[in-house]
């Protein structure tokens, strides 16, 4: 492709991804402040695992809906929601109003990073993709460094509801670049439907399976009616969304995809390895500050080395891929070195400089995730399904990211009274900071042992050539 077309769909598809990857850390130092503000620690895990849900149930229709009706549309539709998203976040009076509008904040985002990928897909050779990866890394170094640090600062200067204000103008000025774009035909085949029933069955099954995981433990007993019947709907709708999914001819679930091998293998590795780095993402500010009684402006500055070693691990890997045009080995390796540093994390003391060495080798090992699955599946996948391609990932991505957000919630708030997380909040010290100060360590523990399960899923991934 040219300069000037390289230039013109860069300059489109950038703003969306900078809001996408920015939102994801944007909010990790604001979550104490506003937990303060509303008086609320223990429902603050559903700041993240409200976005991460919505996003995680719309991913695949838009992917979908973009194959079939075109992928500028679907990412200027994708703009309206999260702006309209949030402007309701700023305007939230209460904790729970504030998790209703990151749930549509989360509509509009779960096509931000989908729509882009996909119109990558379909403008860039394949052989040429690793090079302009290596430039979506970039934008990723601004966004992820740069999300913590502000949050920070607004939050410790201002108010958080500051955070979403700033959405808006971004949203425009995007949506303003994406029209620029020529609008893509859609792929339609005969007999293509929306599978509205498929996408309620869906919708149903993770939002009980993540409320068991975050309620329980905490809320009600784990062996408790309320528990066990939650975990048990969920598990019926799972059950028989994959029966009628597979009497579709064309299903709102990538089942196509997902039955190649190299897809489903990548497509684990990509759900364990979101669990862990999302996890940590949200909760080592929150540790942070409860454990070592820092400013959120601290707390965002201790974050910088996870996320700049994730942007480091990413660029890096975009130029790996494109001198061997084999996108299956870097996570093999990369997430090796990720689950060592989380648990010497869940060993070591909360001190600055042990944490933000060991958040940096996280952060290279996880790096090395993402560009590899993009890569790979599209190129499995071919021309007509690079929606469905990009949406299989980021499903596998945020639907990693809310399990191991509510899993890592679910350990932390068990192991300790609410009494204790509400004293922490305050500056409380002695044995009520160690007891935060180890449950943390426990949720930090469970991360290294699904980064090794990724490890193992990486390794089944068969020899992919671009």
């Amino acid at each position: 492709m040219s300069l000037a077309q390289f230039a013109q769909l860069f300059t489109a598809v950038m703003l969306p991804i900078f809001l996408a990857a920015l939102d994801q850390t944007l909010l990790a130092t604001a979550t104490p402040a506003i937990a303060r503000d509303f008086s609320d620690l223990h429902d603050s895990t559903w700041i993240a695992v409200g976005y991460l849900l919505a996003s995680t149930i719309m991913a695949p229709l838009y992917g979908r809906l973009g194959d079939r009706y075109g992928r500028r549309d679907g990412l200027l539709g994708a703009l309206a929601l999260f702006a309209l998203g949030s402007a309701a976040c700023a305007g939230s009076p209460g904790m729970w109003w504030l998790i209703a509008a990151r749930v549509l904040q989360g509509l509009g985002g779960g096509g931000l990073m989908v729509m882009s990928q996909a119109l990558i897909g379909e403008v860039v050779p394949p052989r040429q993709r690793p090079r302009f990866q290596a430039w979506l890394s970039a934008v990723f170094v601004l966004s992820s460094v740069t999300g913590p640090v502000v949050g920070g600062l607004v939050v410790t200067s201002y108010s958080w509801r500051w955070l979403f204000v700033a959405n808006l103008p971004l949203c425009a000025l995007a949506a303003w670049r994406v029209t620029r774009l020529a609008r893509g035909g859609g792929h339609v085949e005969p007999g293509q439907n929306h599978d509205a029933a498929g996408v309620l069955m869906f919708a149903g099954s993770a939002a009980l399976a993540l409320l068991w995981l975050t309620l329980g433990g905490h809320r009600f007993a784990w062996l408790s009616p309320p528990s066990v019947l939650m975990a048990g709907c969920s598990a019926s709708l799972a059950w028989l969304l994959l029966r009628h999914e597979r009497r579709q001819r064309h299903p709102f679930l990538p089942l196509e995809l997902l039955r190649l091998p190299a897809t489903a293998w990548m497509t684990l590795t990509v759900m364990l390895f979101a669990c862990s780095m999302f996890a940590m993402v949200f909760f080592l500010p929150v540790y942070l500050q409860i454990a070592r009684h820092g400013s959120a402006a601290h707390a965002g500055l201790l974050l910088l080395p996870l996320t700049a070693g994730i942007v480091i691990g990413a660029n890096a890997t975009g130029r790996l891929i494109g001198r061997s045009g084999r996108p299956d080995l870097p996570p093999r390796f990369g997430l090796v070195v990720s689950a060592l540093a989380l648990l010497a994390l869940a060993l070591v003391p909360p001190q600055s400089l042990q944490v933000g060495a060991l958040g940096l080798l996280a952060g290279l090992g996880f790096g090395s995730v993402m560009p590899s699955a993009q890569l790979l599946v599209q190129t499995v996948a071919g021309r007509s399904r690079l929606g469905a391609a990009a949406a299989t990932i980021s499903l596998a991505r945020s639907t990693g990211a809310s399990l191991g957000t509510a899993v890592f919630g679910a350990l932390v708030f068990g192991a300790v009274s609410p009494a204790d997380l509400q004293a922490a909040l305050h500056d409380a010290g002695g044995p009520v900071a160690q007891r935060v100060t180890e449950a943390f360590h426990l949720g930090f523990g469970a991360a290294a042992a699904l980064t090794l399960l990724a490890v193992v899923a990486a390794s089944r991934v068969p020899r992919v050539e671009l």
